[in-house]
This record gives structure tokens, C-alpha cells and sequence, in this order.
């Protein structure tokens, strides 16, 4: 069969990449160009999201940093239909800034200046993390874009440049390129068990407590993110391609949230996720333990994704309610976990 068209998926061997790899080779007849350099991701990733759509990975994979490529070239070989840029350092934790921004600002504007001089669809990855505290958050309502812009860890403030970039671009060119940036909330969903610490919340209390041990979290578990599934973030970024049936064909460049919109509790988290594994309080308590001052410096008590912008400008809405896909995540893991120990379920 002939290539109908080849999208380049950068990161494409982390977490949500290898999902978004997955779907586009099986479900847009897509050619997967993925380029990684496995500071993060690895080849599993990619096997294991393709095994879950019920298929093999054809596509090609240049094991390298962005920052490696010459991406004018590289859009004229290929032809690409489309750029998805979702590598970069994803540990929100790293303190070494100068390899941050060198990551992940630096290499940004090569990519964005050639998709734009080659008039390719360009969606990219941003975060949640560029609204660092805003006013919103003390009030607990939901986060609009123009509230982003005072980060408050560098990993924050170099995805705030990349949006920065964005504009630059924008503003300098006559035809306003075909950029999207997302700014991803707290994604979770399968795929995610090589990101070690940096996995869900979802992930991390279901691991603790298929391993005999009580869920642990924050005095007094009030606190409150938004959860978005892998399958809505995947969803988005093709909304953002214009390749979303249920989205628009031409989608407004811009730069939108992504989230469900809607928030939930640690408490909350923990509910969901005892439901799929079938593990009661009364079978193993919730311990609850003070912040560290070093971490309430930073933290976030509450984030919440305002929406409308991306069903206005992408026609996107999230499909899958977080609390019924965390039950149903929890499961899934519990059913790994069944198989992988021969524990019964």
C-alpha cells in the first residue's frame, strides 16, 4: 500500500508519544516518523502502544535529540503532513536550568521556523506548569490562557518560552503559520510505567498499594489537579493537526489548554482508584504526611483547565471523565500486575 502521508513525532518513544505514534499508524494511515533520543522514552513504549491497538510499530526512528536535526531538510524529505513536538525534559524536578532551556527553548525555534517556512501543521507541547500560582488557583477556579506567564520552576519558564517563540513567529510572518501549542495538565493513562517518579498520581497510588502498601499522600489530601486521560491528550493533538474527526478540519492556530476541566481531589484520586482494585480502607488506610517546606515553595494545591478556548478554536472536548477512566485505568493495572506476579485477582 502507498504512503498517504508521514507525521513526525518527536518524543515519540516517551509516554503520551509512543500513544500518539500508535494512533496515527493505525488509524490515519499514517507513516511514523518518531525521533528520540531515550533520555526519557524507550522502544517498549512504542512496542506496547501499538500491541494495545491491536498492531506492530512500521514506522522509522532516529534516536536523537531535536537539537540534532536539520529540520528544513528533514520536512523537505519527508514531505511530513505534519510535526508533533512532544520531546523534551519532561522531570519538572530538574534544577539544572542551563540544560533545560538548551533542551527544550533552544531547539524549539528551528523546529517552529521550518514548519511555518514549509507550511506544515506544527502541535506542540506545552504545560501547565507556565501558570506557575495564579490568582485562580487561590480562588479554585479554572485557569484561562491569559493567565500563563509566572512560572515557578525553570521546566515551567522554558515551556514558556517555547509559547513565546510561538508569538515571535507568528507575529513575523505574513500568513499566520499552522502552530498549536497544548498546555498539557496532569496526564495519565498506560504507557506511562518507565516514567519512574514523574508518572501519574493514578499510577503511583495504584503501584503502592498492588504492592501491599497504604496510599500516601499530602495532609489532608484536599489538594486538587486537573487529571486528564492519555486518550483525551492523544485526541487533542490530532484536533490541533486538524486530523480529529470530531474536531475541526481547520483548527485556529494558537495556544489552549489541555485538561478535562475538571478537578479531583487526592482523596478523590484515591477513591477511584481503590474502586478498580478492589481494595477498601478498612483493607489498607490512607497515611497522610506534612508537605516539605521545599516543596511548598512551588507546589501547586490546585490547577484546573479552562476549556472553552479549545472547543471554540479546535472543537475539542474531553471525552473521557477522569474519575471513571481512573476505575478503569486501576483495573488494568491490577490486571498487569495479576499476570505479571500470577498473584490472583
Amino acid at each position: 500500500m502507498p504512503r498517504t502521508s508521514t507525521y513526525i513525532v518527536t518524543g515519540g518513544a516517551g509516554f503520551v508519544g509512543s500513544n500518539l505514534a500508535a494512533n496515527l499508524q493505525k488509524n490515519h494511515a499514517g507513516h511514523v516518523l518518531v525521533v528520540d533520543d531515550c533520555r526519557s522514552g524507550s522502544f517498549a513504549n512504542l512496542v506496547e502502544a501499538c500491541e494495545r491497538h491491536d498492531q506492530t510499530f512500521r514506522g522509522e526512528f532516529i534516536a536523537t535529540g531535536v537539537e540534532g536535526l536539520d529540520w528544513q531538510s528533514l520536512l523537505k524529505a519527508t514531505k511530513a503532513a505534519a510535526v508533533f513536538h512532544l520531546g523534551a525534559i519532561t522531570d519538572t524536578t530538574v534544577m539544572n536550568e542551563r540544560e533545560m532551556l538548551r533542551v527544550n527553548a533552544e531547539s524549539f525555534s528551528a523546529i517552529a521556523e521550518s514548519c511555518a517556512a514549509a507550511k506544515t501543521p506544527l502541535v506542540y507541547a506545552s504545560s501547565a506548569a507556565t501558570y506557575g500560582s495564579p490568582d485562580e488557583g487561590r480562588r479554585r477556579v479554572p485557569f484561562p490562557e491569559a493567565s500563563a506567564g509566572k512560572p515557578n520552576n525553570v521546566y515551567g519558564f522554558s515551556k514558556w518560552l517555547m509559547e513565546c517563540t510561538h508569538a515571535r513567529i507568528s507575529a513575523s510572518t505574513k500568513a499566520t503559520p499552522w502552530i498549536v501549542g497544548l498546555r498539557y495538565f496532569n496526564v495519565f493513562g498506560p504507557g506511562e510505567s518507565r516514567k519512574g517518579k514523574m508518572a501519574s498520581m493514578i499510577y503511583q497510588i495504584a503501584t503502592q498499594m498492588l504492592a501491599g502498601k497504604h496510599p500516601r499522600v499530602f495532609t489532608d489530601g484536599e489538594q486538587a489537579r486537573d487529571q486528564v486521560s492519555v486518550d483525551d491528550v492523544v485526541a487533542c493533538n490530532l484536533a490541533g493537526a486538524g486530523l480529529n474527526p470530531k474536531a475541526k478540519k481547520k483548527p485556529t492556530p494558537g495556544v489552549y489548554n489541555l485538561g478535562s476541566g475538571v478537578t479531583t481531589s487526592f482523596n478523590q484520586i484515591i477513591a477511584a482508584v481503590r474502586e478498580g482494585l478492589s481494595i477498601t480502607e478498612k483493607d489498607r488506610s490512607t497515611e497522610y504526611f506534612p508537605m516539605p517546606a521545599e516543596i511548598r515553595a512551588f507546589y501547586q494545591d490546585y490547577t484546573c483547565a479552562d476549556m472553552s478556548s479549545a472547543a471554540k478554536g479546535l472543537g475539542f472536548t474531553p471525552q473521557h471523565p477522569p474519575r471513571q477512566a481512573m476505575v478503569k485505568y486501576a483495573r488494568l493495572l491490577a490486571d498487569e500486575h495479576h499476570r505479571r506476579t500470577g498473584a490472583k485477582a
